[in-house]
C-alpha cells in the first residue's frame, strides 16, 4: 500500500495553483475559519506588480526600470516566476479557506450541470466510432495500405472502449454493499488499464504485419482516393470529439480516458494519410513503415497512460496541494485539536483514502473524542477526491507509528 506521511510544516509551506475565488470574499472570513490568519498572507494585484518589479531591480543590480526595452529577457522571465508563486500561494490559501460543504456544492453543481454533457460525449463517442469503423474498414480493404489497416484497427476498438466505459460506469452505480463494502470505484481504473494493454497489443500485431510486408518487398500500392476521403472524412469526426471531451475531461475520468482516445486518433488517422499518400505516389516502402511508426507510437501512448493508472491503484500520494488541502481542514476541524500526529493520504483508484492521526487532551471523554473523530471523518469524506477517511485519537506524539510500510510476519 503506497502512503505518504508528510510533515506538517512541509505542507503548510508549500503551494501550487488549485482554485480560486474573489479576494474579497477571503478577507472577510473570521477568526474561527482562519486560526492561522493565512487571510492576511494574500497578496493584491498592486503587491504582486511591486513585489515583480522590486525582483527586475535586484537582477538588474539596482537599475531602476524604466521602459520594457531596456530590461534584459532573464530579469524579466525570474520576476514572473516570482508573481506566480505569490499568485499560486494566493489560491492555495484561497481553497484551504474555502468551507468544505462549499467544495461539496460546487462539486455537485458541477457534476449536475455535466451529466447531460457526460452522456453526450459517452454515447456520442460510441456512435461516431461505430460508424467511423466502418468507413475505415472500408478505406483500409479497398486500398490494401497498411498504414490505414493501422487506423481501421484502431477505429475498431473504439467502439469497444467506449462499450466498455459505459459498462463499467453501470457496474459502479449497482453496489452490493454486503459483496462490495467499500464500492467498486477501483473497477473503473483497471477497465482503463485492460484497455490500454489490449490496444497496446493490437498495435504489436500491425507491427509484425508491417515487418512482413517491408520483408518481401511489395510494390503495388495504388493511390485510391475514396479510402483516403474516407479517412480525412473521420479525421474531421474525430477532431470534433477530442474538443468536445476535452471541456469536460477533469469532471470525469471515463470522459478523459475518451478524450485522450480522441487525440491519439487524430495522430493516427492524419499520419496514417500521409504515409498511405506517399507511399502510393513516391516509395512504397513508405506505407509500411509509417505504420511501423504509428503502432510504435500508439503502443507507448497506452503504456504510459496504463502506467499512469496502475500507479493510482498502487496507491501513490496526491498532489502537494491536495494534502495541504486535507492538513489544513484536519486542522481546523476543533479548538480540541491540540496538534496533528500524522497525515497520510494516498490513491485507491480515482480517489483518495485518508488516514490522519490527530492529538487531544488525554482528560477528554470518551464521548468528546468520538464525536470529534467521527466529525472530522464525514468532513473528510464529504469532500469530493475523498473516498474514504480514518481518523485515530492520540494523546501526544512521541510513540512509535501505528502502522508501518511492510508487513512483518
Amino acid at each position: 500500500m503506497g502512503a505518504s506521511m508528510v510533515p506538517l510544516e512541509r505542507i503548510l509551506s508549500q503551494t501550487t495553483d488549485v482554485e480560486s475565488q474573489p479576494n474579497g470574499s477571503i478577507h472577510r472570513i473570521g477568526a474561527e475559519r482562519d486560526p492561522y490568519d493565512l487571510a492576511s498572507r494574500i497578496r493584491s494585484g498592486s503587491d504582486l506588480d511591486r513585489i515583480k518589479n522590486e525582483s527586475i531591480r535586484e537582477r538588474l543590480g539596482g537599475l531602476v526600470v524604466r521602459s520594457r526595452p531596456a530590461v534584459k529577457d532573464g530579469p524579466r522571465r525570474n520576476a514572473r516566476k516570482v508573481r506566480g508563486f505569490y499568485e499560486k500561494q494566493n489560491a492555495a490559501i484561497e481553497r484551504m479557506l474555502k468551507p468544505v460543504e462549499e467544495h461539496r456544492a460546487d462539486a455537485r453543481r458541477e457534476q449536475g450541470d455535466d451529466q447531460v454533457k457526460f452522456r453526450i460525449a459517452i454515447y456520442g463517442s460510441l456512435a461516431a466510432n461505430v460508424v467511423l469503423a466502418g468507413v475505415q474498414v472500408y478505406a483500409a480493404i479497398s486500398s490494401g495500405s497498411l498504414s490505414l489497416f493501422a487506423t481501421m484497427v484502431d477505429a475498431i476498438f473504439d467502439p469497444l472502449s467506449s462499450l466498455a466505459l459505459i459498462l463499467s460506469n453501470r457496474a459502479i452505480k449497482r453496489v452490493d454493499p454486503l459483496r462490495f463494502p467499500a464500492g467498486k470505484a477501483r473497477l473503473e481504473t483497471v477497465g482503463n488499464i485492460v484497455f490500454c494493454f489490449l490496444m497496446a497489443s493490437v498495435s504489436l500485431v500491425i507491427i509484425a504485419l508491417s515487418t512482413q510486408d517491408l520483408v518481401q518487398t511489395r510494390t503495388d500500392r495504388d493511390f485510391h482516393l475514396p479510402s483516403i476521403a474516407s479517412v480525412c472524412a473521420a479525421f474531421a469526426t474525430k477532431l470534433g470529439l477530442f474538443l468536445y471531451c476535452w471541456s469536460i475531461k477533469d469532471r470525469y475520468s471515463q470522459v478523459k480516458i475518451l478524450w485522450k482516445d480522441h487525440r491519439n486518433d487524430l495522430f493516427v488517422n492524419g499520419f496514417g494519410v500521409l504515409t498511405a499518400l506517399m507511399g502510393a505516389q513516391f516509395e512504397w516502402w513508405i506505407d509500411p513503415a509509417g505504420a511501423v511508426v504509428l503502432s510504435l507510437v500508439i503502443s507507448a501512448i497506452w503504456l504510459h497512460t496504463s502506467f499512469g493508472e496502475f500507479m493510482l491503484l498502487v496507491g501513490v500520494v496526491p498532489s502537494v496541494e491536495t494534502q495541504q488541502h486535507l492538513t489544513y481542514v484536519c486542522l481546523t476541524h476543533s479548538p480540541s485539536i491540540r496538534e496533528m500526529d500524522t497525515m497520510r493520504a494516498y490513491y485507491s483508484g480515482p480517489r483518495l483514502i485518508v488516514e490522519v492521526d490527530v492529538v487531544m487532551d488525554p482528560l477528554c471523554t470518551l464521548v468528546e473524542t468520538h464525536d470529534l473523530a467521527e466529525g472530522l471523518q464525514c468532513k473528510l469524506e464529504s469532500l469530493p477526491e475523498v473516498e474514504r477517511a480514518y481518523v485515530h485519537i492520540d494523546y501526544e506524539t512521541t510513540h512509535k507509528p501505528e502502522h508501518g510500510y511492510l508487513k512483518e510476519m
